[in-house]
């Protein structure tokens, strides 16, 4: 499995065949196959372990939000992201990719991975709800959601931003500022 995420980093998966993942590892595609029933099999195995770093985002959601300390829980999830974007960026690419595609396995990792984190941005936003902060009209899950899907992408593809001169720093300060100001509905103080 880490032979194959070395080469998925290097390449697609169109690209990789079961011979070079077994020739890395000094095996023999026979015993690939032992275990695996085909390169995607293994890259699903990948993606779940990555999904398996999620629960560390999960404890920063339940954070504190009030005031500067919400803030920086917004910034911790938003750099536990980036970071976790980086370190399996090929995986989680090719996650995406096949679940858009409508691979119904990756599609059932992906929902599963991000499905909690999801749930806990809402239940934040419905706590700001009853405290007044956050308009009734905007639907925790909805809201929820656009945040997901806004640390997804520009964690995906933040290095790309850099055409557009935009460092990591100012990627993790806008998208904490705009976590934070969706979860609690106040504006962001330094």
């Amino acid at each position: 499995m880490e032979a194959t995420a070395e080469l998925l980093s290097e390449r697609s998966v169109l690209d990789l065949s079961v011979v070079e993942i077994a020739r890395k590892v000094g095996t023999s595609p026979a015993t690939f196959y032992h275990y695996f029933k085909d390169v995607e099999e293994v890259a699903l195995r990948l993606a779940e372990q990555a999904s398996d770093e999620m629960p560390a985002v999960l404890e920063l959601i339940d954070n504190g939000w009030a005031g500067k300390a919400g803030l920086d829980t917004a910034r911790s999830i938003v750099e536990s992201f980036v970071n976790h974007w980086d370190t399996h960026h090929a995986v989680l690419q090719l996650r995406n990719l096949a679940a858009d595609r409508g691979d119904r396995r990756f599609m059932k990792v992906r929902r599963e991975t991000l499905r909690p984190v999801l749930d806990r941005f809402a239940e934040q936003i419905k706590k700001a709800q009853a405290e007044g902060t956050v308009a009734p009209e905007v639907h925790p899950y909805v809201a929820a959601a656009a945040i997901g899907s806004i640390l997804e992408r520009l964690s995906a593809h933040h290095r790309d931003l850099a055409a557009f001169d935009v460092s990591r720093e100012d990627l993790v300060e806008t998208c904490a500022r705009i976590v934070h100001q969706t979860v609690t509905g106040r504006p962001s103080s330094s």
